[in-house]
């Protein structure tokens, strides 16, 4: 039986469609691998990271994402960290979230606790919005209290995607090793769309 986080959700765009944050499955490998070459393709960077995991033995792929989630196997300095995929209509996955668990200073300057991307084909849909607004109901569920989400100064759609959530801004941070002005957004426990 679906939980709470799991029960359908539905999004207002062009043409109304079920979409849900779903948990990575093997019957969506097809369309989480045309995700990751969309964007590649795109010449964009993957965001967030998990999307840079190897993903041709999908398995191995799926194996490693549960055990992120479980704090096991992680890189000195990281945090164990849920990842989801946003599926429409049961088949296609149009974006990706990625909750850490806590957050270490690095992740408290930029990065904070989600990180999420959008199918490049699939953008300017509220589809970012839609993937904030249900990860916070998944951080919520792992016991994150306030969220710290955080996001490039020029990344215009996902500050309204943050601020639409019930995100404040708390500062703004010169980041030298991504050359740019990061903005760092809190959403308190009980705010947002």
């Amino acid at each position: 039986m679906p939980s709470s986080a799991d029960a359908a959700t539905t999004v207002s765009t062009t043409s109304t469609r079920d979409v849900r944050l779903v948990a990575p499955a093997a019957p969506l490998r097809d369309s989480y691998r045309r995700l990751v070459a969309g964007i590649v393709h795109g010449g964009e960077k993957l965001v967030p990271f998990v999307l840079g995991f190897v993903h041709a033995h999908f398995g191995a792929l799926l194996a490693r994402l549960a055990d992120c989630a479980r704090g096991i196997g992680l890189p000195d300095g990281f945090v164990a960290h849920s990842t989801y995929w946003l599926v429409e209509d049961h088949e296609r996955v149009v974006g990706v979230s990625n909750i850490r668990h806590a957050l270490t200073p690095s992740l408290l300057r930029e990065g904070g606790h989600i990180g999420y991307g959008i199918r490049p084909s699939a953008r300017g849909r509220g589809l970012g919005r839609e993937t904030l607004r249900q990860s916070l109901r998944r951080a919520h569920d792992l016991g994150i209290g306030d969220v710290l989400v955080t996001c490039g100064q020029a990344n215009v759609a996902s500050a309204k995607a943050i601020v639409g959530n019930g995100g404040v801004l708390e500062s703004e941070v010169f980041v030298p090793d991504r050359g740019e002005i990061v903005h760092r957004y809190w959403i308190r426990r009980g705010a947002g769309a």
